[in-house]
């Protein structure tokens, strides 16, 4: 598994204790009370360690290559899940995958961004990062979801939209901005979890529901630290100096009033644990539902205009 920087004074407290239990077996010697006092320090070291994680802590969480993915969520919280593909245009973009699913015998459509956990996976994925038919395709599933009367669940896990020229020239900064402005009048319950990062627009054409959620480890920001960190001081190498700046956190998101709520995590991250993980979203998703479900279709919109209308403070001045 892959070993975070933050995480390696754990790691070898673990290995250390490991040791002491094989020189127990292999000998007569008797290390019973060496290795309670070590377990001890592990417990104190790790509630140290994950109760403390600094902005920059999280974003590596979030990127972790085994962080649970969209195709994993869906897996454990869905029944009867069918994958649809293309957006009628031009093609299949396998940054997001989108279908329908029972959810506690409820219809509902699910779309999310998915990248890989190996190489391979990852080429396939373009990284998470969708083209224009990918948002297109989740359109074309979102205004399906509307017509039949079915809610929809997004999870946001991406850097950001496919920065290329191809991608440009197929319209991406159009395909996004039209699912800005349909999903904003969409008269069915949306529901945005962000599962890992939520980089830029490319999140953010997922991202505008009527309840937004966020692992706590997971980050959701207008650009990556690496290239906030270039635009401010023409160094990527100062991405941890610019996580600290830019409020990417979940915690940073909740006290700006963006979200509903945050998630929470195993202790070490999601990857650790999904089927708790899958356990606490399951929580989430079905208190949200009962709620918006009992709201008309005016109501909903009404209430989701105030909530976007409400995000984030500014002051007024006088010159």
């Amino acid at each position: 598994m892959q070993l975070l920087e933050f995480e390696k004074p754990i790691i070898h407290l673990k290995d250390k204790i490991e040791e002491l239990k094989n020189l127990t077996l292999d000998s007569e010697i008797d290390l019973t009370e060496e290795i309670k006092t070590l377990e001890k320090r592990l417990a104190v070291l790790e509630d140290d360690i994950y109760g403390n994680l600094k902005p920059w802590d999280r974003v590596q969480m979030a990127r972790h290559q085994q962080r649970p993915t969209t195709l994993d969520y869906i897996e454990q919280l869905f029944e009867d899940f069918i994958e649809f593909h293309g957006d009628r245009l031009y093609g299949d973009d396998e940054a997001i995958v989108a279908g329908i699913a029972l959810y506690h015998n409820q219809p509902i459509t699910v779309i999310g961004h998915q990248r890989g956990k190996n190489t391979k996976e990852n080429i396939r994925r373009n990284f998470g990062m969708p083209h224009p038919e990918g948002y297109r395709k989740a359109l074309r599933h979102m205004k399906q979801a509307e017509k039949f009367n079915r809610p929809i669940i997004c999870f946001i896990d991406t850097k950001g939209a496919e920065p290329g020229k191809e991608a440009e020239e197929r319209g991406q900064s159009g395909a996004i901005a039209q699912n800005l402005m349909e999903m904003a009048g969409l008269t069915v319950p949306v529901i945005c979890i962000v599962i890992g990062e939520g980089g830029s627009g490319g999140a953010l054409a997922l991202g505008v529901g009527d309840k937004i959620f966020m692992l706590e480890n997971s980050t959701y920001s207008v650009i990556s630290p690496e290239g906030a960190a270039a635009l401010l001081w023409k160094d990527a190498s100062q991405a941890q100096r610019a996580a600290e700046s830019m409020m990417i956190t979940a915690y940073d998101l909740d006290e700006l009033h963006v979200l509903d709520g945050i998630i929470p995590e195993p202790k070490g991250g999601a990857h650790r644990d999904v089927e708790y993980q899958a356990n606490e979203i399951d929580k989430v998703i079905t208190s949200a539902l009962k709620e918006l479900s009992k709201l008309s279709a005016d109501t909903l919109l009404e209430k989701r205009w105030e909530k976007y209308k409400n995000i984030g403070t500014y002051e007024e001045g006088t010159e």
